[in-house]
């Protein structure tokens, strides 16, 4: 790992390695008995099987894709935009994506009835509609140099409104079944995973961490200014072109799946910086991975909380998010 220190490297190993033993958890915990350890000696029946495979295996595994995907995409935003506070919940992006696939629930769906890209067509909404708040939002605090955090703040707001209207006017004129698929987007769910249905989103997620994880450096030189970053020999556009395709992607994606999750672009870079330093060598493979163990951590408690019931996840990540949010800004404060 280039532009990474022992201690860093420490840290991400360590952090793989929470991450394969909550996985191990979040697999053997939940409302119905079946343990990894007994589908590791083929110790279950039937149903057991069938529980563990084709419900919470998928979860398991899109809470965990979910986590990087949002986590990652709050330290890219936070790096293009030079702004600690950039997250896809709290500027919009996350609520963008929610419009375009709920436009795409409510008005798409019975056009496109039968085709064979309809299964795709709701993760492609999502990813338009996450690029383009992505280039609003960057056109919109552009020139504004150390004020640029209050006017994102500020567009975010007024973007999450717009979308809230307009998810509000589709709920309105939605039927009733379209109107049940609506409820998903609101505190959103892993509850309807399956692996038919989340590997051709995995793979384009992997791809797009690649591409992302490959322009670290450049976001690393971009924190010293546009200007400066330009005479170092940095194309811009092409940065700024990877970091809002690639956000819009994984953001896309993640909500077309899940819903709207809040809070978790915003804490887990954060802490990455707490914990190792704000090199985005370091900075975005440690955020995927704290990201998923959040995430993880997070459905297991919404299945397990009052089961056999089960939470909204989003709920969880509010609930730890708000409190570190508010500790944020005291922190900005006293600078």
């Amino acid at each position: 790992m280039k532009y990474v220190n022992p201690y860093q490297i420490f840290i991400i190993y360590s952090s793989l390695f929470i991450l394969l033993i909550v996985l191990g958890l979040a697999l053997s915990f939940g409302s119905y008995k079946v343990t990894f350890i007994d589908y590791l000696y083929s110790d279950m029946s039937k149903i057991q099987e069938s529980v563990f495979t084709k419900i919470r295996f998928p979860r398991v595994l899109l809470s965990a894709f979910v986590g990087a995907s949002l986590a990652t995409s709050g330290a890219c935003l936070q790096g293009l935009f030079r702004n600690p506070l950039a997250d896809p919940g709290l500027i919009g992006v996350s609520a963008g994506a929610a419009l375009g696939a709920t436009s795409f629930i409510v008005l798409g769906s019975s056009f496109m009835q039968g085709s064979i890209t309809n299964p795709y067509l709701l993760p492609i909404s999502s990813i338009f509609g996450s690029a383009f708040v992505i280039s609003a939002l960057f056109f919109i605090t552009k020139g504004f140099g150390k004020e640029g955090i209050t006017y994102l703040l500020l567009a975010g707001i007024a973007v999450n409104a717009f979308a809230g209207v307009g998810i509000g006017i589709l709920t309105y004129i939605s039927t009733d079944s379209e109107l049940r698929g609506l409820t998903f987007w609101t505190m959103g769910s892993f509850g309807g995973a399956t692996i038919s249905m989340i590997a051709p989103a995995l793979f384009f997620i992997l791809i797009s961490f690649i591409w992302i994880f490959r322009e670290s450096r450049k976001l690393d030189i971009l924190q010293l200014g546009e200007s400066e970053a330009y005479r170092l020999g940095i194309d811009i556009k092409k940065l700024r072109f990877s970091v809002i395709v690639s956000s819009a992607i994984i953001v896309g994606i993640s909500v077309s799946l899940s819903g709207m999750i809040g809070f978790v672009g915003l804490v887990v870079p954060h802490l990455s910086r707490i914990l190792g330093g704000v090199n985005h060598g370091f900075l975005l493979p440690s955020s995927a991975l704290i990201g998923a163990i959040l995430m993880v951590l997070a459905d297991l408690l919404a299945r397990t909380m009052i089961k056999p019931a089960e939470l909204p996840v989003g709920l969880i990540t509010s609930a730890i998010g708000s409190p570190f949010f508010l500790w944020l800004i005291f922190r900005i404060r006293k600078l």
